[in-house]
């Protein structure tokens, strides 16, 4: 049986026509620090996330994109707006692409979500569909954020860019979802650290991980299995 959502990526490929997908997180929180579970709450930047997008917008700058999609959260729309102010280009503001709703676990720190629901950390830990805190499944997030990346992705010209300026988990579910994964091996995907990005290619068999957590520039891929 096809797992849901493996044809995805599919469609968005059908021309192999070389397009590249950055996914990139927003700059450093002050709940970030705090190890805060953040989720659709709106946090602002700290100083230092500013810096972390100022910098990281100079390298994904001189990748020329195409357009830039982010979520219409703070922390996501002051991130893209350093890359949108060095290249010129409008931002697209999707709720979309918002961070997990997770309930009640938003606002407590790790070790309070481990305190008080530890079972239930547990069994989303093992793959388990959870509603974190009576919040969203991770296929509910991928559910909304998947296609935005996909429609934006359609509008772009054969070998061109889309940045997409959005969450960490709501990174990793689209990943998951795009490149056809079950989504209980979604968490297989390493964490984003703040202002780095992921980067999908486009092959003839569809969405390809070329690149995660990167906060350097590519190099090119050379050898057999590029």
């Amino acid at each position: 049986m096809t797992p849901p959502g493996a044809d995805a990526g599919k469609g968005a490929s059908a021309g192999t026509t070389g397009r590249r997908l950055i996914l990139w997180r927003h700059g450093q929180t002050a709940w970030n620090v705090e190890r805060r579970f953040q989720g659709s709450t709106d946090i602002a930047l700290t100083e230092t996330g500013i810096g972390q997008a100022r910098r990281a917008a100079r390298l994904l700058a001189s990748l020329k994109p195409d357009a830039i999609v982010a979520s219409d959260l703070g922390r996501a729309a002051a991130t893209a707006a350093e890359l949108a102010a060095l290249t010129g280009l409008e931002v697209t503001h999707d709720k979309g692409l918002r961070e997990t709703y997770a309930g009640t676990w938003q606002g407590l720190t790790h070790e309070e979500i481990l305190a008080r629901h530890g079972e239930q950390y547990a069994a989303w830990k093992r793959g388990e569909p959870v509603r974190r805190g009576g919040g969203e499944l991770e296929t509910e997030v991928a559910d909304r954020a998947a296609p935005v990346v996909l429609r934006h992705a359609e509008k772009l010209p054969g070998g061109g860019t889309l940045v997409v300026v959005s969450h960490g988990g709501t990174i990793r579910t689209t990943i998951g979802r795009l490149l056809g994964l079950e989504a209980r091996h979604w968490e297989s995907l390493g964490g984003l650290s703040n202002c780095c990005w992921s980067v999908l290619g486009e092959g003839a068999r569809g969405w390809r991980l070329l690149e995660h957590n990167a906060g350097t520039l590519p190099v090119p891929v050379l050898g057999d299995d590029d």
